[in-house]
């Protein structure tokens, strides 16, 4: 089969590799769409965690089942569905409370086994078991169901901080991410969205926020205050792999508002500096996301089904394995494109 293999950082080659083996209790999956996720793109130009080279990253993945090992009856050969990275190990402190996305053990697909950028995949049983392996809901096509994995991310950081009826809702970023943020407020029924960025104004203007702020010429602290009556955003939601919005979105929220730090940054550059002013005398929560319950990822699926996130508006560009670095990460960095999603088929 052909894979694109993440040699070391910044080098990602194509090559043919032997076709999965399916264990007596796995599962093997012909991958039919891979989305290109931000953390892909940063694992690029960075690294892998603990240094992992020679590996198969991609990790928003659909497909349809190939084979299944005898012990296997949660799943049959011609299933179609859609997995998330995440693997817990199911008794630690968080996993036993529910919090699987904080395992102690937290490991995941396109790092510590290999991912979707290949025309296979093959699921051992921990992945079976303590992984996120849902079906994809009939009428969702499989580059679609890809949207899931970020959209439940997005989900359960607003769930997390209580989005709901009547707030203002700031959003620093302007890509996949930073739309599905956009959607996902309106439909916790935030009053006012703003959207702020610098790349793609034009591409978001599609998902309607109520303002948007381009970065570039627009002060954003003083556009925020002017559109909220100097009161400050509600929630403000740093959906960018930028320190420098973490400490704009401080300034930006009104008294007892919060602050979502949604973006990961680069493992290089992770401090960043915030007003312990503004944090202390407004009473700010400061509130970290990271990942999901499993629960969460099969309600976006459903979500998405029923186009209450329309993902025919994220995806640009679908591109092959071997262009992955030359028309998905270049065009993805230049703004060009909003969603890419990767078809090893081609």
């Amino acid at each position: 089969m052909k894979a694109a293999i993440f040699k070391e950082i910044e080098h990602i080659e194509v090559e043919d590799i032997a076709k999965p083996v399916c264990d007596a209790d796995g599962m093997l999956v012909n991958v039919k769409a891979c989305g290109l996720c931000g953390g892909d793109i940063r694992n690029y130009h960075n690294g892998l965690k603990g240094g992992v080279t020679n590996q198969i990253m991609g990790h928003e993945v659909a497909g349809v089942v190939e084979k299944v090992g005898p012990q296997v009856t949660r799943f049959a050969v011609g299933d179609r569905v859609a997995i998330a990275p995440d693997v817990s190990c199911g008794h630690c402190f968080y996993c036993k409370r529910g919090r699987g996305n904080l395992c102690v053990d937290h490991r995941m697909i396109g790092t510590h086994w290999p991912g979707g950028f290949a025309q296979y995949l093959h699921l051992p049983q921990v992945i079976l078991e303590h992984g996120m392996v849902h079906h994809i809901p009939d009428g969702l096509s499989f580059d679609d169901a890809t949207l899931a994995e970020p959209a439940s991310s997005v989900l359960a950081s607003q769930m997390n901080a209580g989005v709901g009826l009547g707030d203002t809702v700031l959003i620093i970023g302007d890509g996949p991410i930073g739309c599905l943020h956009v959607e996902v407020a309106r439909a916790n029924g935030a009053a006012k969205v703003i959207l702020a960025g610098k790349k793609r104004l034009q591409m978001v203007s599609a998902f309607a926020p109520d303002a948007l702020i381009d970065s570039t010429t627009q002060d954003l602290v003083s556009e925020v205050l002017r559109l909220t009556n100097s009161l400050g955003a509600d929630v403000a939601i740093c959906a960018n792999a930028r320190t420098s919005s973490q400490e704009l979105a401080v300034e930006s929220v009104r008294k007892r508002g919060k602050v979502i730090l949604f973006g990961g940054v680069p493992k290089t550059a992770p401090m960043t500096t915030l007003n312990s002013n503004l944090i202390h005398y407004n009473e700010l929560t400061i509130m970290g996301a990271f990942s999901y319950p499993a629960y969460i990822n099969e309600m976006a699926l459903s979500i998405l089904c029923a186009q209450k996130i329309t993902a025919s508006k994220y995806i640009s560009k679908i591109v092959s394995l071997e262009n992955i670095v030359a028309e998905g990460i270049k065009a993805a960095e230049a703004g060009e494109v909003l969603k890419v999603v990767v078809n090893p088929w081609l």
